[in-house]
Protein backbone atom coordinates (compact mmCIF):
# COMPACT_ATOMS: atom_id res chain seq x y z
CA UNK A 1 0.00 0.00 0.00
CA UNK A 2 2.93 2.26 0.98
CA UNK A 3 4.49 1.33 -2.40
CA UNK A 4 1.33 2.35 -4.09
CA UNK A 5 1.18 6.06 -2.84
CA UNK A 6 4.75 6.73 -3.29
CA UNK A 7 4.35 5.80 -7.03
CA UNK A 8 1.30 7.43 -7.34
CA UNK A 9 3.40 10.57 -5.68
CA UNK A 10 6.16 10.04 -8.16
CA UNK A 11 3.38 9.75 -11.50
CA UNK A 12 2.54 12.98 -10.17
CA UNK A 13 5.57 14.68 -10.13
CA UNK A 14 6.71 12.86 -13.39
CA UNK A 15 3.57 13.76 -15.16
CA UNK A 16 4.24 17.56 -14.10
CA UNK A 17 8.19 17.69 -15.46
CA UNK A 18 6.87 16.26 -18.16
CA UNK A 19 4.33 18.68 -18.69
CA UNK A 20 6.79 21.88 -18.50
CA UNK A 21 9.62 20.38 -19.91
CA UNK A 22 7.40 19.77 -23.17
CA UNK A 23 5.51 22.84 -22.49
CA UNK A 24 5.14 24.40 -25.77
CA UNK A 25 5.62 28.60 -25.05
CA UNK A 26 6.29 30.69 -27.64
CA UNK A 27 4.07 28.71 -30.33
CA UNK A 28 1.28 31.11 -31.41
CA UNK A 29 -1.29 28.45 -30.81
CA UNK A 30 -0.20 27.48 -27.25
CA UNK A 31 -0.03 31.41 -26.42
CA UNK A 32 -3.37 31.67 -28.35
CA UNK A 33 -4.98 29.05 -26.00
CA UNK A 34 -3.63 30.25 -22.53
CA UNK A 35 -5.28 33.60 -23.39
CA UNK A 36 -8.49 31.87 -24.20
CA UNK A 37 -8.08 30.06 -21.19
CA UNK A 38 -8.27 33.14 -19.31
CA UNK A 39 -10.68 34.88 -21.62
CA UNK A 40 -13.10 32.01 -20.91
CA UNK A 41 -12.50 33.02 -16.98
CA UNK A 42 -12.87 35.99 -16.93
CA UNK A 43 -15.83 35.73 -19.01
CA UNK A 44 -17.41 33.34 -16.62
CA UNK A 45 -16.18 35.18 -13.66
CA UNK A 46 -18.19 38.61 -15.06
CA UNK A 47 -21.32 36.58 -16.08
CA UNK A 48 -22.11 33.45 -14.87
CA UNK A 49 -21.05 33.37 -10.79
CA UNK A 50 -22.40 36.57 -9.47
CA UNK A 51 -25.83 36.21 -10.92
CA UNK A 52 -26.07 32.50 -11.52
CA UNK A 53 -23.66 30.44 -9.69
CA UNK A 54 -24.05 32.96 -6.08
CA UNK A 55 -28.20 32.14 -6.37
CA UNK A 56 -27.84 28.36 -6.96
CA UNK A 57 -26.21 28.27 -3.50
CA UNK A 58 -28.36 29.82 -1.50
CA UNK A 59 -30.94 27.93 -3.05
CA UNK A 60 -29.26 24.36 -2.70
CA UNK A 61 -28.86 26.07 0.58
CA UNK A 62 -32.47 26.16 1.30
CA UNK A 63 -32.80 22.54 0.30
CA UNK A 64 -30.36 21.53 2.56
CA UNK A 65 -31.91 22.86 5.68
CA UNK A 66 -34.99 23.94 4.92
CA UNK A 67 -36.47 21.38 3.10
CA UNK A 68 -36.37 17.96 5.75
CA UNK A 69 -34.36 14.71 4.42
CA UNK A 70 -37.92 12.83 4.47
CA UNK A 71 -39.09 15.16 2.33
CA UNK A 72 -36.65 14.44 -0.37
CA UNK A 73 -36.95 11.01 0.06
CA UNK A 74 -40.35 11.21 0.07
CA UNK A 75 -40.70 11.89 -3.44
CA UNK A 76 -37.23 11.41 -5.11
CA UNK A 77 -35.88 8.19 -2.27
CA UNK A 78 -35.88 4.49 -3.25
CA UNK A 79 -39.57 4.07 -1.37
CA UNK A 80 -41.26 6.78 -3.47
CA UNK A 81 -43.62 6.28 -6.39
CA UNK A 82 -41.28 5.56 -9.38
CA UNK A 83 -43.00 7.43 -11.93
CA UNK A 84 -43.75 10.52 -9.89
CA UNK A 85 -40.38 10.60 -8.87
CA UNK A 86 -38.88 10.61 -12.60
CA UNK A 87 -41.51 12.85 -13.84
CA UNK A 88 -41.19 15.93 -11.29
CA UNK A 89 -37.45 15.38 -11.98
CA UNK A 90 -37.47 15.23 -15.75
CA UNK A 91 -39.94 18.44 -15.53
CA UNK A 92 -37.61 20.50 -13.67
CA UNK A 93 -36.02 22.52 -16.64
CA UNK A 94 -38.72 24.25 -17.18
CA UNK A 95 -38.62 25.96 -13.84
CA UNK A 96 -34.88 26.16 -13.83
CA UNK A 97 -32.95 28.21 -17.05
CA UNK A 98 -30.29 27.20 -15.75
CA UNK A 99 -26.44 25.56 -17.49
CA UNK A 100 -24.52 22.61 -16.68
CA UNK A 101 -22.89 24.29 -14.34
CA UNK A 102 -25.59 26.00 -11.82
CA UNK A 103 -27.17 22.72 -12.06
CA UNK A 104 -24.85 21.44 -9.90
CA UNK A 105 -25.34 22.91 -5.93
CA UNK A 106 -28.85 21.92 -6.21
CA UNK A 107 -28.01 18.41 -7.52
CA UNK A 108 -25.15 18.06 -4.79
CA UNK A 109 -27.98 19.37 -2.21
CA UNK A 110 -30.81 17.14 -3.01
CA UNK A 111 -28.68 13.93 -2.81
CA UNK A 112 -26.78 14.92 0.30
CA UNK A 113 -30.31 15.16 1.71
CA UNK A 114 -31.30 10.96 0.19
CA UNK A 115 -32.65 11.54 -3.18
CA UNK A 116 -32.34 8.19 -4.89
CA UNK A 117 -29.41 7.99 -7.99
CA UNK A 118 -32.03 8.01 -10.26
CA UNK A 119 -34.07 10.60 -9.65
CA UNK A 120 -31.22 12.60 -9.09
CA UNK A 121 -29.60 11.62 -11.85
CA UNK A 122 -32.51 12.87 -14.25
CA UNK A 123 -32.72 16.21 -12.36
CA UNK A 124 -29.29 16.55 -13.08
CA UNK A 125 -29.82 15.99 -16.71
CA UNK A 126 -33.02 17.99 -17.19
CA UNK A 127 -32.06 21.14 -15.11
CA UNK A 128 -30.27 22.55 -18.22
CA UNK A 129 -31.20 20.49 -21.29
CA UNK A 130 -35.00 20.68 -20.70
CA UNK A 131 -34.56 24.74 -20.49
CA UNK A 132 -37.84 26.29 -22.11
CA UNK A 133 -36.47 29.35 -23.48
CA UNK A 134 -33.69 27.28 -24.82
CA UNK A 135 -36.38 24.81 -26.47
CA UNK A 136 -37.74 28.07 -28.09
CA UNK A 137 -34.96 29.43 -29.61
CA UNK A 138 -34.13 26.72 -30.69
CA UNK A 139 -36.97 25.89 -32.91
CA UNK A 140 -36.91 29.51 -33.74
CA UNK A 141 -33.08 29.78 -35.02
CA UNK A 142 -32.17 25.99 -35.35
CA UNK A 143 -35.05 24.92 -37.13
CA UNK A 144 -39.03 23.76 -35.60
CA UNK A 145 -38.12 20.28 -36.03
CA UNK A 146 -34.91 20.34 -34.36
CA UNK A 147 -36.91 22.21 -31.22
CA UNK A 148 -39.15 19.86 -31.22
CA UNK A 149 -36.45 17.04 -31.47
CA UNK A 150 -34.35 18.56 -28.53
CA UNK A 151 -37.40 18.56 -26.40
CA UNK A 152 -38.47 15.02 -26.99
CA UNK A 153 -34.99 13.85 -26.92
CA UNK A 154 -34.34 16.01 -23.76
CA UNK A 155 -37.41 14.51 -21.97
CA UNK A 156 -36.80 10.47 -22.44
CA UNK A 157 -32.96 11.08 -22.42
CA UNK A 158 -33.28 12.66 -18.47
CA UNK A 159 -35.77 9.94 -17.50
CA UNK A 160 -34.26 7.01 -19.40
CA UNK A 161 -30.61 7.24 -18.04
CA UNK A 162 -32.17 8.16 -14.65
CA UNK A 163 -33.13 4.35 -14.90
CA UNK A 164 -30.29 2.82 -16.32
CA UNK A 165 -28.33 4.25 -13.40
CA UNK A 166 -30.74 3.04 -11.07
CA UNK A 167 -30.57 -0.27 -12.31
CA UNK A 168 -26.90 -0.72 -12.59
CA UNK A 169 -26.33 0.68 -8.82
CA UNK A 170 -29.73 -0.84 -7.55
CA UNK A 171 -27.58 -2.91 -4.86
CA UNK A 172 -25.74 0.11 -3.67
CA UNK A 173 -28.93 2.54 -3.77
CA UNK A 174 -30.51 -0.48 -1.58
CA UNK A 175 -28.00 -0.39 0.78
CA UNK A 176 -28.53 3.54 1.12
CA UNK A 177 -31.98 3.80 1.35
CA UNK A 178 -31.66 1.46 4.24
CA UNK A 179 -29.35 3.86 6.15
CA UNK A 180 -31.72 6.35 5.63
CA UNK A 181 -34.94 4.79 6.61
CA UNK A 182 -36.50 6.72 9.18
CA UNK A 183 -39.96 7.88 10.52
CA UNK A 184 -41.65 11.13 8.96
CA UNK A 185 -40.81 13.78 11.15
CA UNK A 186 -43.20 16.72 11.36
CA UNK A 187 -42.26 19.84 9.94
CA UNK A 188 -41.62 22.72 11.60
CA UNK A 189 -43.04 25.19 9.46
CA UNK A 190 -45.87 24.67 6.62
CA UNK A 191 -45.29 23.58 3.55
CA UNK A 192 -46.31 26.55 1.69
CA UNK A 193 -43.98 28.63 3.89
CA UNK A 194 -40.93 26.66 2.72
CA UNK A 195 -42.20 26.62 -1.14
CA UNK A 196 -42.49 30.03 -1.03
CA UNK A 197 -38.94 30.91 0.27
CA UNK A 198 -38.04 28.17 -1.96
CA UNK A 199 -39.17 29.87 -5.28
CA UNK A 200 -38.82 33.17 -4.98
CA UNK A 201 -35.29 32.63 -4.75
CA UNK A 202 -35.55 30.22 -7.66
CA UNK A 203 -37.42 32.92 -9.55
CA UNK A 204 -34.87 35.69 -8.97
CA UNK A 205 -32.25 33.22 -10.30
CA UNK A 206 -34.49 32.91 -13.17
CA UNK A 207 -35.43 36.36 -14.42
CA UNK A 208 -31.58 37.94 -13.13
CA UNK A 209 -30.23 35.43 -16.18
CA UNK A 210 -33.51 36.12 -18.60
CA UNK A 211 -31.52 35.81 -22.29
CA UNK A 212 -32.27 38.30 -24.75
CA UNK A 213 -34.42 36.77 -27.31
CA UNK A 214 -33.74 36.57 -31.59
CA UNK A 215 -36.66 39.65 -31.91
CA UNK A 216 -37.36 43.39 -30.39
CA UNK A 217 -40.97 42.21 -29.87
CA UNK A 218 -43.73 40.16 -28.31
CA UNK A 219 -43.73 38.39 -24.83
CA UNK A 220 -40.56 36.99 -24.59
CA UNK A 221 -38.83 40.36 -25.13
CA UNK A 222 -40.75 42.30 -23.05
CA UNK A 223 -39.56 39.68 -20.34
CA UNK A 224 -36.44 40.76 -21.04
CA UNK A 225 -36.71 44.67 -21.34
CA UNK A 226 -38.31 44.36 -17.81
CA UNK A 227 -36.14 41.82 -16.64
CA UNK A 228 -34.24 43.62 -13.83
CA UNK A 229 -37.87 45.29 -12.53
CA UNK A 230 -39.53 41.78 -12.48
CA UNK A 231 -36.44 40.80 -10.42
CA UNK A 232 -36.97 43.73 -7.99
CA UNK A 233 -40.46 42.29 -7.48
CA UNK A 234 -39.38 39.34 -6.34
CA UNK A 235 -37.06 41.14 -4.04
CA UNK A 236 -39.51 42.60 -2.20
CA UNK A 237 -41.14 39.53 -1.74
CA UNK A 238 -37.53 37.50 -0.29
CA UNK A 239 -37.71 40.47 1.81
CA UNK A 240 -41.12 39.69 3.46
CA UNK A 241 -39.92 35.87 3.44
CA UNK A 242 -36.54 36.82 5.55
CA UNK A 243 -38.92 38.93 8.30
CA UNK A 244 -42.27 36.52 8.15
CA UNK A 245 -40.98 33.14 7.33
CA UNK A 246 -37.55 33.31 8.39
CA UNK A 247 -38.41 35.48 11.59
CA UNK A 248 -35.18 37.68 10.88
CA UNK A 249 -35.53 40.88 13.05
CA UNK A 250 -37.48 43.81 10.64
CA UNK A 251 -35.14 46.21 11.49
CA UNK A 252 -32.15 44.55 10.24
CA UNK A 253 -33.70 43.38 7.09
CA UNK A 254 -34.95 46.72 6.31
CA UNK A 255 -31.22 48.11 7.53
CA UNK A 256 -29.63 45.64 4.71
CA UNK A 257 -32.56 46.68 1.93
CA UNK A 258 -31.98 49.98 2.24
CA UNK A 259 -28.74 50.97 0.01
CA UNK A 260 -29.83 47.75 -2.33
CA UNK A 261 -32.60 49.79 -3.02
CA UNK A 262 -30.49 53.20 -3.35
CA UNK A 263 -28.07 52.15 -5.47
CA UNK A 264 -31.23 50.90 -7.82
CA UNK A 265 -32.14 54.16 -8.25
CA UNK A 266 -28.69 55.66 -7.98
CA UNK A 267 -27.14 53.39 -11.01
CA UNK A 268 -30.58 52.52 -12.83
CA UNK A 269 -28.09 51.34 -15.71
CA UNK A 270 -25.79 49.32 -13.51
CA UNK A 271 -28.44 46.33 -11.95
CA UNK A 272 -25.42 44.49 -10.81
CA UNK A 273 -24.50 46.56 -8.09
CA UNK A 274 -27.11 46.21 -6.11
CA UNK A 275 -27.73 42.70 -6.84
CA UNK A 276 -24.16 42.26 -5.34
CA UNK A 277 -25.28 44.52 -2.66
CA UNK A 278 -28.27 42.53 -1.68
CA UNK A 279 -25.49 39.31 -1.87
CA UNK A 280 -23.65 41.31 0.61
CA UNK A 281 -26.25 42.11 2.89
CA UNK A 282 -28.21 38.74 2.93
CA UNK A 283 -25.06 37.10 3.53
CA UNK A 284 -24.79 39.32 6.53
CA UNK A 285 -28.04 39.03 8.32
CA UNK A 286 -28.10 35.41 7.99
CA UNK A 287 -24.24 35.25 9.49
CA UNK A 288 -25.41 37.30 12.33
CA UNK A 289 -28.89 35.27 13.20
CA UNK A 290 -28.94 32.02 15.02
CA UNK A 291 -30.29 29.12 14.17
CA UNK A 292 -31.81 28.37 10.63
CA UNK A 293 -30.81 31.11 9.12
CA UNK A 294 -26.89 30.82 10.03
CA UNK A 295 -27.40 26.94 9.05
CA UNK A 296 -28.56 28.13 6.06
CA UNK A 297 -25.54 30.44 5.48
CA UNK A 298 -22.99 27.46 6.54
CA UNK A 299 -25.06 24.89 4.26
CA UNK A 300 -24.87 27.27 1.46
CA UNK A 301 -21.10 27.92 2.16
CA UNK A 302 -20.19 24.52 1.96
CA UNK A 303 -21.34 24.08 -1.20
CA UNK A 304 -19.61 26.78 -3.16
CA UNK A 305 -16.15 25.89 -0.94
CA UNK A 306 -16.80 22.33 -2.87
CA UNK A 307 -17.78 23.34 -6.19
CA UNK A 308 -16.24 26.55 -7.17
CA UNK A 309 -12.52 25.39 -7.18
CA UNK A 310 -13.36 22.44 -9.25
CA UNK A 311 -15.19 24.67 -11.59
CA UNK A 312 -13.02 27.39 -11.49
CA UNK A 313 -10.14 24.14 -12.81
CA UNK A 314 -12.59 23.15 -15.19
CA UNK A 315 -13.54 26.12 -17.06
CA UNK A 316 -9.40 26.83 -17.40
CA UNK A 317 -9.11 24.09 -19.09
CA UNK A 318 -11.87 23.77 -21.25
CA UNK A 319 -10.49 27.32 -22.49
CA UNK A 320 -7.49 26.05 -23.11
CA UNK A 321 -8.58 22.84 -25.38
CA UNK A 322 -11.62 24.17 -26.97
CA UNK A 323 -10.87 28.39 -26.83
CA UNK A 324 -14.29 30.49 -26.51
CA UNK A 325 -16.06 32.04 -29.71
CA UNK A 326 -13.96 34.31 -30.21
CA UNK A 327 -10.44 32.31 -30.54
CA UNK A 328 -9.33 28.84 -31.16
CA UNK A 329 -7.93 26.80 -27.87
CA UNK A 330 -5.39 23.75 -28.49
CA UNK A 331 -7.64 21.88 -31.01
CA UNK A 332 -8.44 24.10 -33.86
CA UNK A 333 -12.57 24.83 -34.66
CA UNK A 334 -11.54 23.78 -38.15
CA UNK A 335 -11.08 19.99 -37.05
CA UNK A 336 -14.55 20.26 -35.49
CA UNK A 337 -16.68 21.51 -38.08
CA UNK A 338 -14.67 18.94 -40.94
CA UNK A 339 -15.39 16.07 -38.21
CA UNK A 340 -19.87 16.96 -37.93
CA UNK A 341 -20.82 17.05 -41.63
CA UNK A 342 -23.54 14.22 -42.25
CA UNK A 343 -24.67 11.82 -40.27
CA UNK A 344 -22.40 8.77 -39.87
CA UNK A 345 -21.68 7.24 -36.45
CA UNK A 346 -18.69 8.76 -35.75
CA UNK A 347 -19.63 12.42 -36.53
CA UNK A 348 -22.66 11.57 -34.15
CA UNK A 349 -20.47 10.26 -31.32
CA UNK A 350 -18.06 13.23 -32.19
CA UNK A 351 -20.34 16.01 -31.87
CA UNK A 352 -21.68 14.57 -28.95
CA UNK A 353 -18.36 14.06 -27.39
CA UNK A 354 -17.13 17.52 -28.60
CA UNK A 355 -20.84 19.09 -26.60
CA UNK A 356 -19.94 16.58 -23.37
CA UNK A 357 -16.73 17.94 -23.21
CA UNK A 358 -17.05 22.04 -24.33
CA UNK A 359 -18.56 24.45 -21.71
CA UNK A 360 -22.03 26.03 -22.98
CA UNK A 361 -23.44 28.91 -20.81
CA UNK A 362 -27.59 29.01 -21.08
CA UNK A 363 -28.45 29.56 -24.92
CA UNK A 364 -24.67 29.87 -26.49
CA UNK A 365 -24.81 26.57 -27.67
CA UNK A 366 -27.44 27.64 -30.47
CA UNK A 367 -25.47 30.12 -32.29
CA UNK A 368 -22.41 28.25 -31.99
CA UNK A 369 -24.37 25.33 -33.89
CA UNK A 370 -25.49 27.92 -36.04
CA UNK A 371 -22.12 28.55 -37.07
CA UNK A 372 -21.32 24.89 -37.32
CA UNK A 373 -24.55 23.93 -39.48
CA UNK A 374 -23.45 27.10 -41.66
CA UNK A 375 -20.52 25.27 -41.84
CA UNK A 376 -21.25 22.01 -43.25
CA UNK A 377 -22.57 20.32 -39.84
CA UNK A 378 -25.03 17.61 -40.19
CA UNK A 379 -28.83 17.92 -38.60
CA UNK A 380 -28.07 14.44 -36.69
CA UNK A 381 -24.50 16.08 -35.32
CA UNK A 382 -26.21 19.10 -34.47
CA UNK A 383 -28.84 17.22 -32.63
CA UNK A 384 -26.38 15.28 -30.67
CA UNK A 385 -24.15 18.22 -29.73
CA UNK A 386 -27.52 19.75 -28.49
CA UNK A 387 -28.38 16.89 -26.50
CA UNK A 388 -25.25 16.39 -24.74
CA UNK A 389 -24.01 19.95 -24.80
CA UNK A 390 -25.98 21.86 -21.95
CA UNK A 391 -25.92 19.06 -19.82
CA UNK A 392 -22.24 18.12 -19.56
CA UNK A 393 -19.20 20.32 -19.64
CA UNK A 394 -15.57 19.32 -17.91
CA UNK A 395 -16.09 21.74 -14.91
CA UNK A 396 -19.81 20.22 -14.78
CA UNK A 397 -18.07 16.55 -14.67
CA UNK A 398 -15.21 17.55 -12.00
CA UNK A 399 -17.92 18.35 -9.56
CA UNK A 400 -20.28 15.38 -10.20
CA UNK A 401 -17.27 13.18 -9.24
CA UNK A 402 -17.23 15.19 -6.08
CA UNK A 403 -20.92 13.97 -5.38
CA UNK A 404 -21.71 10.66 -6.71
CA UNK A 405 -17.77 8.93 -7.61
CA UNK A 406 -15.64 8.53 -10.32
CA UNK A 407 -17.11 5.17 -11.28
CA UNK A 408 -20.67 6.55 -11.56
CA UNK A 409 -19.32 9.95 -13.55
CA UNK A 410 -17.98 7.82 -16.33
CA UNK A 411 -20.80 5.38 -16.93
CA UNK A 412 -23.15 8.90 -16.59
CA UNK A 413 -20.83 10.46 -19.50
CA UNK A 414 -20.93 7.83 -21.16
CA UNK A 415 -24.64 7.27 -21.25
CA UNK A 416 -25.55 10.37 -22.16
CA UNK A 417 -22.65 10.39 -25.32
CA UNK A 418 -24.22 6.78 -25.99
CA UNK A 419 -27.73 8.24 -26.63
CA UNK A 420 -27.06 11.28 -27.89
CA UNK A 421 -25.33 9.52 -30.76
CA UNK A 422 -28.33 7.21 -31.12
CA UNK A 423 -30.55 10.16 -31.15
CA UNK A 424 -28.37 11.89 -33.93
CA UNK A 425 -28.80 9.17 -36.23
CA UNK A 426 -32.30 8.56 -35.82
CA UNK A 427 -33.12 11.84 -36.38
CA UNK A 428 -30.19 12.86 -39.02
CA UNK A 429 -32.19 9.45 -41.18
CA UNK A 430 -35.43 10.88 -40.83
Amino acid sequence: MELKKELKIFAWLLGFFLFAYFMPIGTERFNNSLLQAFELTKWYAREHVLLCLVPAFFIAGVIAVFVSQGAVIKYFGANAKKWKAYLIASLSGTILAVCSCTILPLFSSIRKRGAGLGPAITFLYSGPAINILAIILTARILGFQLGIARIIGAVIFSIVIGIIMSLIYSKEEKQRAEKMDFPDVKEERQLWQTSYHFFVLVLILVFANWGKPDTNEGFMFWLYANKWHITAFFGLMFIYSLIKILKMKPLYVILAAIPVIATAFIFPAQPLIPFVIAVVGLTILTMITPGEPQDWLRESWGFTKQIMPLLAAGVLIAGLLLGTANGDGIIPSEWVSSLVGGNSVFSNFFASIFGAFMYFATLTEIPIIQGLLNNGMGQGPALALLLAGPALSLPNMLVIRSVIGTQKTIVYVILVSIMATISGLIFGSI
